[in-house]
């Protein structure tokens, strides 16, 4: 063995003991006949003691290390003069009497430090160096953690976790498949999976009872910080089971993980809100819970607004506002820079009128067209006091809404209110099962083609499609999916009937799920499940958002890996071998 002991072990009580170490140069320092090294490994740091008067030409050794340099000393472990509160190793050092170096290193291109001066593209094509960062690997051993508290609490709930192929048939789920070409069917490809979905519905045909996997998962899909076009499922699969059978499941790993990672108890059942309840009261289906600012509407069920002469609000579907608790205060620029975030191309909205509560009483940007009485009414259906902002936009409903969201959640990080420390879970449920592409007029699966209707719209799939909700759910924490599931169709007529509203023939249902269709006629039972977003449960309980700081070798945001310079092209003895041209 290289080393003793780890650079993050020894302490006050190992002084006087004969080690050896071994790890990476972090920092060296000379002060007087006297040179310092920090020596760093995956488990912390340790201070090395070079003294002159000692061994003159080993402190001479000492000095020539670089950063990075991978080194072994030996010596005896002292209590250390100058402590380090901040190290857990602070108390001692070693009083080194032999060195070798293993390896030399270049200078690295940034600092390997906690607060590094590399760039993100810098750091993802030097990822093995910003890998030995203590803040980027605690990262991992979080995602360590919490990937062995799912197994075990899967486990004593006796699911059973089983592999299902990467290699797969090409099926619509919703985004782009990654295709993978075959040398011995040439012309043919498999598809990369986007989820294991008709595996899971196909392991509980075969009598698995309780299916879980932590899948690798691929979607091409343009790039954000919490989207990688590969990804890691909690995949999740019960037979005989009803919604309220899951959700109580799911909660409960959920709570296991919040308790068992983050020592947080949550005692009662997460808030339930239907999809209809979030689109109108956030604008999104996925609303951040952490604090209020809640819609109301100035339309209905009662206009307050409409027919006063401003035509904004006249010809608006829907006047809609929050109100945001003591920022009266604000000044013009204050709210310009509002006005300028909502009309951001990526928003696109018009304007935003504000009403202020000050000491001098109710003051709006449309005082003209408003009587003092008419904002009062306002005021008191906001339930707006003195101190008070409200800031309210008008147009297209869904529009409105979706923009009013982005104003919400940007007015929530100005005012500190989405403290990462705090989390506000919930379901939302009864979503739709269908949306109409209004160019094409095809209905489309708003989660998949599998998913089941409520019992009591089973009827109207075929003949009002539009009207029918999903038994479908997802989890939400913190403005996050973190992800989501459905009771599924498991009755073949049904599963047809679905194909043909989404505007399959029999031909192509049959060419692309005929063996789903199939093992529904050899006793498929009822079932359901769920699938979260392992990558952003992660980031979510480390407090950020991006996931790629929990993914060891991610993409960036135009889907390279500029580590390994992926994708790239390959030669032509291998497009040969695949009869594949490249134009």
């Amino acid at each position: 063995m290289y080393r003793t002991h780890t650079c993050g072990e020894l302490r006050l009580l190992d002084a006087g003991k004969t080690v050896t170490l071994a790890g990476w140069v972090q920092r060296t320092r000379d002060l007087g006949g006297m040179t310092f090294v920090d020596l760093r490994d995956r488990y912390g740091i340790t201070q090395l003691t070079f003294n002159a008067d000692s061994d003159a030409a080993l402190r001479e050794t000492a000095r020539s290390l670089g950063r990075e340099f991978v080194v072994q000393v030996s010596g005896t472990v002292m209590e250390r003069q100058s402590k380090n509160a901040n190290m857990p190793t602070g108390e001692v050092e070693i009083f080194c009497s032999a060195i070798t170096v293993l390896n030399g290193a270049k200078t690295p291109p940034f600092t390997i430090e906690e607060e590094t001066d590399g760039g993100d593209e810098l750091r993802m094509k030097y990822r093995y160096l910003d890998l030995r960062r203590a803040n980027v690997r605690k990262n991992f051993e979080l995602r360590h953690r919490m990937t062995i508290e799912v197994r075990n609490y899967l486990s004593a709930q006796n699911f059973l976790e089983v592999e299902t192929p990467v290699l797969i048939k090409s099926t619509p789920e919703g985004a782009r498949d990654f295709v993978v070409p075959s040398r011995m069917n040439q012309g043919e490809f498999y598809a990369l999976p986007q989820s294991p979905q008709t595996f899971k519905q196909l392991l509980m045909v075969a009598g698995f009872d309780r299916y879980f996997q932590l899948v690798k998962c691929f979607r091409d899909e343009d790039l954000r910080a919490d989207r990688q076009p590969e990804f890691t499922q909690i995949d999740c699969e019960m037979a005989f089971v009803e919604r309220e059978d899951i959700l109580n499941a799911f909660e409960g790993l959920a709570k296991h993980l919040f308790k068992s990672v983050l020592g947080l108890d949550f005692s009662e059942p997460f808030l339930r809100m239907s999809y209809d309840e979030a689109m109108r009261d956030y604008g999104c289906d996925k609303p951040d819970l952490r604090f209020g600012m809640r819609f109301e509407s100035l339309t209905a069920p009662v206009d307050l607004v409409r027919g006063k002469g401003f035509k904004v609000f006249d010809d608006a579907d829907l006047v809609v506002g929050i109100n945001v608790e003591g920022c009266a205060n604000w000044s013009r620029k204050q709210t310009d820079a509002l006005i300028d975030f909502v009309k951001r191309p990526q928003i696109g909205a018009t304007g935003i009128v504000f009403v202020k509560w000050t000491a001098e009483g109710l003051k709006s940007t449309v005082d003209k067209f408003y009587a003092p009485e008419q904002l009062q009414q306002w005021a008191a259906h906001f339930n707006m006091k003195q101190g008070d902002l409200l800031c309210i936009m008008a147009g297209g409903t869904e529009r409105t809404r979706k923009q009013l969201n982005e104003l919400r959640l940007h007015l929530g990080d100005l005012l500190g209110l989405r403290d990462p420390k705090v989390f506000k879970p919930l379901w939302v449920v009864d979503f739709p099962l269908l949306e109409k592409d209004e160019e094409s007029g095809r209905w489309h699966a708003m989660h998949h083609p599998f998913t089941s209707p409520i019992p009591e719209h089973a009827h109207l799939l075929e003949s009002d499609p539009g009207k029918v909700k999903a038994n479908a759910y997802d989890l939400v924490i913190n403005g996050t999916e973190i992800g989501g599931g459905s009771i599924r169709i498991h009755d073949r007529s049904m599963q047809e009937a679905m194909f043909r509203v989404l505007g399959f023939t029999d031909e192509e249902a049959r060419y692309k799920f005929g063996f789903l269709l199939d093992a529904f006629e050899f006793g498929a039972p009822p079932h359901g499940g769920a699938a979260f977003g392992f990558d952003r449960w992660v980031a979510l309980f480390g407090g950020r958002s991006d996931i790629r700081e929990f993914i060891a070798f991610p993409k960036n945001n135009a889907g390279r890996d500029v580590m390994i310079d992926a994708p790239s092209l390959i030669d032509e003895i291998q497009l040969k071998e695949l009869g594949i041209t490249v134009k």
